[in-house]
């Protein structure tokens, strides 16, 4: 604690300014009169440690690995166990609970205490566990563990005491279930089967008591054996001895037969009065051939024998399909009389259940749902329509139908904007499903009072994207929208580096950038593009807007310190229009034929566009020299100025989306001008151009596998090239104090590698539109682009922006960088303003508007603009306000426009922020970090000091 004290000591008797008055920070030497200083800020800090709490909630989308199902008859719960020890219990819609077991083995088999809120579980570590259901968080009552023996089947009778578990010995013991301890009652297998058999009859793969009689267990061996063991007696009833490996067995409701399913594609009956052979054996899936012999089919892994009263019984089995055709899917077969189902199935068949009216095995079990529980998805198929459809599934189980590439979460959205998009979503919905209701329909679920819009929305790997509704807990999807239909399918003929590049898929999300009071939505994809779309209620047919940026790198240019302007890595010096280039001495190369051209093909003809979101723009970075674009790095857009802006390794580029022109396209060197504070080295050309073209579309082949990679190499890696190491020899503050230090840097990479090798890469990592203050001198806030690299610098690029309508779809934007330049540690990743009060300044947006609508005299056709200041309105405040800058290592406080660094805070030290952000926490404000090494830290902001809450521990 004390030493905790001596932190927030050190930061409040900080200077208001930077300490030591480096310029680096963007304050000339000295106190500028302009800036407030702390004391002055007389900021009301709510936020104490009791405000947060780190506590879990539900979990979304289909259980990673499944690996078992069982379901409650009676209270209609099911329960899903996965590979890594967990347990997801499902009910009626909204009733989602998620367990987890400590050890983090895998589930082997579920068994539900039927009708009493309890459900055991048997593991992977030979451990069995009582999990109690009746609390509001399921927990374990009780846990056995098998020391010698391995577990392989567990059985338990509805309404008794007594578990049975089969091991892989071929022993069965018993567990009472009260106390949970074993009875001392042991099967052995070479009691149970004859003392002359000497053969081992191989694991216990079946328990079961008779329907007739509870007092008998039918044991089955993988070998083929089959024992009816009488537990009062403590002897067999029968034996049967079979030829072919048994995988299941299935009762009829009346205990005088039984089915088994086998490893040669058959389905065998037996009938109790006469054991010593099946008085049926069927090959549902195998033809007879010209010799007489049936093909050989695959195993049957399990059936289930249901009757019914009103109709002829159930036959459902999973596998059994012959071995002639390659490639076929898993399929489930209903086999009802005479008629056979054959359902596909998208993945393989983990598990399947028949849901029945009653628990009770001596009754006509009156089937009415199969419950499929598939490696990647889960559905119902409904039994009492004669086509077998299957239910809408409740549940969000296909958020991962296409991996998931990138999320986004937005709160407080407007309240009329889940129903539109629910309403558009339904008219896309699939049909055919089953008009009844679901069928799981336990559990209780109340909607809580304190609720409030929340949207969640996913890109995947198909170009795919997902809005869901998050509100109360829930997840439901509400409308699904596929970025690929803008671009035209790639001919056969189109092949070659960029195919071989893209491979499969080329439509990939990585960024979303969404305002939801304009409804304005853009995406960037892996193919370098960006797609903006506006919302309309109705069809419209238009066509889409194509602009082509060049923004790459020329690999031939030096960067030389002397260079004060920097040399430009682009055609345009002005930046204002890019123009294509002459070829290269490289052009006779095949790849040569993709320059000037983007990697995909927007459509150019006219296109029907149904009610949603409409495509209106596509942004795409071009093929330079043979080598395709570097992907790109950031994004951000804003509706109230009509522009959105894009960076990546290069440089940047802004787009007016109301012009369809592109404003700005300049690379970072040029960006700074004479502002640039870093002493970059020359560097020699490299002889081998290949890796940075691999380098740049990385992630096309290896997205999902890249994308884990960031969580250790962060935007650093953006600078870190295998053979073209970066070194940037900063300068040191001119301040002769050694505190100067925290705002000077070195990323020493490699002393293998001389100097004059490297190459200085510098991307943009962040970006954000704002009315903030462009230069010192301003007295009032101007539309400005905030951007971010990952060398730690920040960029203030203000903007002029006509403010009559009439004027903004005809005369230019003006962007002109002013070489202002923040600095901090490591890759900045967020940016946040707030007004001297400490409260959280919102960005200018623009109120929807349906631009296909019908003409209407009562609504206005006009933009109308929220919380937008052009620089002529005398009403905009001139008191300054707070901009928080976070990057992957530090936290700083500037107040502008004096560009005074009022605060800093050092996060991390041994690990680096993922993300962060800036958000309203009881009335409050926090900066909210999520860091590589799994740790979560909110900062506050108290007069003087950032409040540091580590580890989620308070």
């Amino acid at each position: 604690m004390k030493k905790f004290r001596k932190v927030l000591d050190g930061l409040t008797t900080s200077s208001p300014v930077n300490p030591g008055g480096s310029p680096s920070c963007g304050s000339a030497a000295g106190t500028p009169s302009t800036a407030p200083t702390p004391r002055e800020l007389e900021i009301q800090e709510t936020l104490m440690s009791e405000h947060f709490q780190i506590c879990k909630t539900v979990r979304h989308g289909f259980p990673y690995q499944p690996t078992a199902l069982a379901f409650d008859p009676v209270q209609k719960i099911l329960a899903i166990g996965t590979r890594s020890g967990g347990v997801r219990l499902l009910g009626r819609p909204g009733v989602d609970c998620h367990c987890q077991h400590e050890s983090g083995a895998a589930v082997l088999q579920l068994q539900f205490l039927i009708n009493e809120g309890a459900l055991v579980t048997a593991c992977a570590d030979d451990t069995l566990h009582l999990w109690n259901l009746r609390q509001r968080r399921p927990a374990i009552l009780h846990s056995l563990k098998f020391n010698r023996e391995r577990i392989t089947f567990c059985h338990l009778p509805f309404q008794s005491k007594w578990l049975y578990v089969g091991t892989e010995r071929g022993n069965t013991h018993i567990v009472n279930i009260e106390s949970f301890i074993l009875s001392g009652y042991v099967i052995m297998w070479n009691k149970a089967i004859e003392l002359s058999t000497k053969t081992h009859p191989g694991p216990v793969v079946h328990l079961s008591d008779s329907p007739k009689d509870e007092g008998k267990l039918l044991i089955g061996f993988e070998s083929g054996t089959i024992v009816m063991w009488d537990l009062r007696a403590k002897r067999a009833d029968f034996r049967i001895y079979y030829d072919e490996a048994i995988h299941s067995v299935s009762w009829h409701h009346e205990g005088r037969q039984f089915m088994c399913s086998h490893s040669d594609g058959s389905l065998s009956m037996w009938n109790l009065r006469n054991t010593a052979k099946p008085f049926q054996v069927t090959f549902p899936h195998g033809k007879t051939q010209r010799d007489g012999r049936k093909e050989s089919c695959k195993p049957i892994l399990k059936v289930e024998y249901k009757t019914s009263r009103n109709s002829e019984a159930f036959v459902i089995f999973s596998g059994g399909l012959s071995y002639d055709k390659a490639g076929r899917r898993p399929t489930l077969t209903i086999m009802h009389g005479k008629a056979i189902i054959v359902l596909e199935m998208d993945y393989p068949i983990v598990d399947f259940l028949v849901l029945c009216e009653t628990p009770y095995l001596n009754e006509v079990q009156e089937p009415y749902a199969v419950a499929v529980l598939l490696e990647k998805d889960f559905l119902v198929v409904d039994l009492t329509q004669s086509n077998f459809p299957i239910f809408e599934n409740p549940y969000p189980m296909d958020i991962h139908e296409s991996p998931v590439t990138c999320t986004a979460y937005f709160a407080d959205c407007p309240p009329d904007i889940i129903p539109v998009l629910y309403s558009i979503g339904a008219k896309h919905k699939k049909t055919g499903y089953s008009h009844k209701e679901w069928p799981l329909s336990g559990g209780t679920w109340t909607v809580g009072s304190q609720t409030y819009p929340e949207i969640i929305i996913t890109g995947h790997a198909d170009g795919s994207i997902k809005f869901w509704d998050a509100t109360a807990i829930t997840l439901q999807m509400l409308y699904k929208l596929k970025t690929s239909k803008v671009f035209e399918k790639p001919k056969s003929g189109d092949v070659g580096r960029s195919a071989e590049l893209v491979e499969e898929d080329p439509y990939a999300i990585q960024m979303i950038s969404w305002c939801p009071q304009s409804r304005i939505f853009c995406v960037v994809g892996i193919s370098a593009h960006v797609i903006l779309y506006r919302f309309s209620k109705h069809d419209a047919n238009t066509t889409i807007t194509s602009l082509v940026v060049r923004l790459q790198c020329e690999m031939e240019d030096v960067i030389s310190p002397s260079d004060t302007e920097n040399t430009p890595c682009f055609s345009d010096p002005s930046g204002l229009s890019p123009q294509p280039q002459p070829p290269s001495p490289r052009s006779n190369t095949p790849d040569s034929v993709r320059d000037s051209n983007p990697c995909l093909k927007v459509k150019d003809r006219m296109i029907r566009m149904p009610p949603g979101y409409q495509a209106e723009l596509v942004v795409q970075l071009l093929w330079v020299d043979g080598e395709p674009p570097q992907q790109i790095t950031s994004l951000d857009l804003n509706s109230a100025y009509g522009l959105l802006a894009l960076g990546n390794c290069n440089g940047l580029a802004v787009v007016d989306y109301l012009q369809k022109t592109v404003l700005l396209c300049m690379s970072t060197l040029e960006l700074y001008g004479s502002a640039d504070p870093f002493q970059r080295l020359t560097r020699s050309p490299r002889k081998n151009r290949q890796s940075t073209s691999d380098f740049c579309m990385r992630g096309l082949s290896n997205f999902y596998s890249d994308s884990k990679k960031r969580i250790r190499t962060s935007y650093q890696s953006l600078t870190e090239l295998s053979d073209n190491q970066v070194s940037l020899d900063l300068e040191r503050s001119k301040s002769p104090t050694s505190e100067s230090r925290e705002n000077s840097f070195s990323r020493s990479r490699s002393s293998s590698v001389s100097s004059i090798d490297r190459e200085t890469k510098e991307a943009v990592t962040t970006l954000q539109f704002a009315e903030s203050y462009g230069r010192k001198s301003d007295t009032l806030p101007t539309p400005c682009l905030w951007v971010g690299t990952s060398l730690g610098l920040v960029l203030i690029i203000p903007m002029s922006i006509p403010t009559d309508e009439q004027e903004r779809q005809e005369d230019p934007v003006t962007v002109a960088p002013t070489g202002t330049v923040l600095m901090l540690k490591a890759s900045v990743l967020r940016f946040a303003f707030l007004d001297c009060g400490g409260a959280l300044i919102n960005s200018p947006y623009e109120v929807w508007r349906d631009q296909h609508a019908p003409d209407d005299p009562d609504r206005p056709r006009k933009r109308k603009l929220v919380n937008f200041s052009p620089s002529s309105s005398q009403e905009a405040s001139g008191d300054g306000h707070l901009a928080v800058v976070c990057s992957e290592r530090q936290a700083k406080v500037f107040f502008m426009p004096s560009q005074a660094c009022l605060y800093v805070h050092n996060i991390t030290e041994s690990s680096f922020v993922l993300r962060a952000d800036v958000v309203s926490v009881c009335n409050s404000v926090c900066l909210a970090c999520f860091c590589a090494n799994g740790h979560i830290m909110t900062l506050r902001y108290a007069f003087t000091f950032f409040f540091f809450f580590s580890n989620g521990k308070l």
